[in-house]
């Protein structure tokens, strides 16, 4: 896939659950910013817990040195499932975010509404194609 496709398959993706001018946002994001680090996670909320769960994730959003996306979508096929996508400058910014006062507290009253976690997985996005 090249460079091309690859955005064209992210800016679908978040097409999907983000508003038009998010969208291209995120397009702009890819071509100029150049994150090295992504991470999508499938997250299953408690019974019923799923809207109150997005909204504690969405609310820590803001504010995360090195982050350039962090998507959160409800799963079209399990109605107490979650997906995060992050796009982040690299690994260790990532890990540093865990250490931010907010997200810390979105983390500790998230908690008890998780149920478990799905599917998990870190990529490098790919920004150009390879030579």
């Amino acid at each position: 896939m090249d460079r091309r496709q690859n955005l064209a398959a992210l800016v679908a993706f978040a097409a999907a659950i983000l508003p038009p001018r998010q969208v291209a946002a995120l397009g702009k994001i890819m071509e100029e910013e150049h994150p090295h680090y992504g991470l999508i996670g499938q997250i299953i909320a408690q019974p019923g817990q799923r809207a109150a769960l997005a909204a504690i994730l969405t609310e820590s959003r803001a504010r995360m040195p090195g982050n350039f996306v962090y998507l959160v979508g409800e799963d079209t096929a399990n109605p107490d499932a979650l997906w995060v996508v992050e796009l982040w400058a690299d690994r260790q910014a990532h890990a540093a975010s865990l250490d931010l006062p907010q997200v810390a507290a979105a983390i500790d009253r998230g908690r008890p509404l998780i149920a478990g976690f799905g599917t998990r997985a870190e990529f490098t996005p790919v920004i150009d194609a390879p030579a």
